[in-house]
């Protein structure tokens, strides 16, 4: 099964990637989408390395040792080192959520809250429940949650926000035109 998920784990990032996709732009909200795409960077490659070791390499070490020998001093030292990849990768999913919402605060304001604090609590809740029942499908059903409510808030259903009266080619030229994937009209 690990082999399988092997691919699809890392794409948990894509729900942050995607409202991200026109950016960096200068200023904060430029340096906090390079830093999404770092920290969605090192949870992809650490949650891969989670599952190579912890899974596909200590399932195949156990598979492998004679009937009457110990597992333990086997699989261990596997398990720990795949834990501690998966805290790792965790850890750094929480970072790409708050970058994100930094980079996307500024022009979609308070209506991606929502889908942050609950990206926020399932991150919380992957760096020890992964995808284990039952805490684990929990997170996993908040991480869907969370991305419908960021879409949701960046998206074309969302409400306009109407920035202070600025003409419509100073709008377009500070990039307040457009953004959010929705028209932003004075």
């Amino acid at each position: 099964m690990h082999i399988a998920l092997l691919q699809v784990f890392p794409l948990l990032t894509v729900g942050l990637l995607v409202p991200l996709w026109h950016r960096p732009r200068l200023g904060l909200a430029g340096i906090a989408t390079v830093m999404a795409w770092a920290c969605a960077f090192v949870y992809a490659a650490y949650c891969t390395g989670l599952d190579a070791v912890a899974g596909i390499a200590a399932g195949t070490a156990v598979e492998h040792v004679g009937e009457t020998a110990s597992i333990g001093p086997v699989k261990r030292p596997l398990y720990d080192t795949g834990e501690a990849l998966g805290q790792a990768g965790a850890y750094a999913l929480i970072g790409a959520i708050t970058a994100t919402a930094v980079a996307l605060f500024p022009k979609c304001g308070t209506r991606i809250v929502p889908g942050t604090v609950v990206l926020l609590a399932a991150g919380w809740s992957f760096v020890d429940s992964h995808i284990f029942w039952p805490c684990g499908v929990w997170t996993m059903l908040g991480f869907a949650l969370g991305f419908a409510l960021l879409a949701w808030g960046t998206g074309k259903s969302a409400p306009p926000a109407k920035p202070a009266s600025l003409p419509a080619a100073k709008r377009a030229i500070t990039g307040l035109e457009g953004d959010c994937h929705h028209r932003i009209v004075a």
